[in-house]
């Protein structure tokens, strides 16, 4: 299990917390694959993309209309935390589905 995220993100560390036996990388200093970003985006879409953070609030209104992997690519913090990968399956955030998905209840 890997969970992508920030060192410095509370939710994130809640969730490595929890899940003990998972990697952590952090994306601001490691990225995440180009092959997972594309899966993850593939699956969520425009919900992959964290709008109420600052980095969001500090991008012109072109960067904001660029590709979002192009994005996701060049500011890692504007993926929405976690994202979960476990047995070949994606997970986003940290909410009581995600939680429930992996056993957790």
């Amino acid at each position: 299990m890997i969970l992508y995220g920030l060192k410095t993100c509370d939710i994130c560390r809640k969730a490595l917390k929890l899940l003990g036996n998972a990697d952590f990388v952090d994306v601001r200093g490691a990225g995440v694959p180009e092959e997972v970003l594309r899966a993850a985006h593939a699956q969520f879409g425009a919900a992959l993309l964290n709008t109420r953070s600052t980095t969001w609030r500090g991008l012109s209104e072109s960067d904001r209309a660029g590709d979002p992997l192009a994005l996701l690519a060049a500011h890692p913090a504007l993926m929405k935390r976690p994202l979960i990968e476990a047995d070949g399956e994606l997970y986003l955030g940290w909410g009581p589905e995600v939680r429930a998905a992996l056993g957790l209840g």
